[in-house]
């Protein structure tokens, strides 16, 4: 398969998610988008459904309908993310709780959903983890355990679905994003000129999309040179 498929984006009306589906719709592809938010006129959706990925049940029914209306899927990836800084004991539990569902439950019910499609177009999935799934930081206990769980899960995927459907675990350092906006100031990097534009970012989506058939991209870590959480 190659980038001008038919790619699921989730959180793709902004970030990185709106920056894969303007690199797809560029490429020559067809970007459908699953977010919260309707995305804005600049993010050249083909298709667009609003869900909380938050609602497994309703995240992969979505899924389903997007793959339906396009009549199949050749790749998707998981671009939605959302974080919850602060000590853990001051952290409510509901906020807590919701990080890890939107990160990993949501990765896991979306994937689930698209890999019939998958299977049938030997297409690939692009998870999207973190620098802080492999290192830790402080008052990011929900957020690390959410994308220490987005590597474990991609790895254990690649292993069952190898010969059928690509998977590859894409690690990003921080992007200039809208991210960091609400955070209280001392959450959000101290100079964002030391993060990557999400379009960098997308551009290795992109390649790890179009790789030929038997060839995988297993992990890529895509960082500013100056990315303080790595290695």
């Amino acid at each position: 398969m190659n980038e001008t498929g038919r790619i699921l984006v989730t959180g793709g009306a902004s970030g990185l998610g709106a920056a894969v589906a303007r690199a797809v719709h560029e490429a020559g592809g067809v970007a459908l988008v699953l977010d919260r938010v309707q995305p804005p006129d600049d993010v050249p959706a083909k298709e667009f459904l609003a869900v909380d990925l938050a609602d497994t049940a309703a995240a992969e029914h979505a899924v389903s309908r997007l793959a339906e209306r396009a009549g199949g899927l050749d790749g998707m990836v998981t671009a939605a993310g959302i974080d919850s800084c602060g000590p853990l004991d001051e952290v409510s539990t509901m906020d807590w709780e919701r990080v890890v569902r939107v990160n990993l439950f949501g990765t896991a019910a979306v994937v689930r959903a698209a890999l019939p499609y998958l299977k049938v177009s030997g297409g690939r999935v692009i998870t999207v983890a973190s620098t802080l799934g492999l290192r830790a930081a402080g008052d990011a206990t929900a957020y690390c355990a959410s994308k220490f769980g987005v590597v474990g899960f991609t790895r254990a995927l690649a292993m069952e679905t190898a010969g059928t459907v690509g998977v590859t675990l894409l690690i990003p350092g921080g992007m200039r994003t809208a991210f960091f906006d609400s955070r209280a100031q001392q959450y959000r990097p101290a100079d964002d000129s030391m993060l990557n534009p999400p379009e960098r970012v997308a551009e290795a989506v992109l390649f790890a999309l179009g790789q030929p058939a038997g060839c995988q991209l297993r992990e890529l870590v895509v960082c500013h040179d100056q990315e303080p959480s790595w290695p």
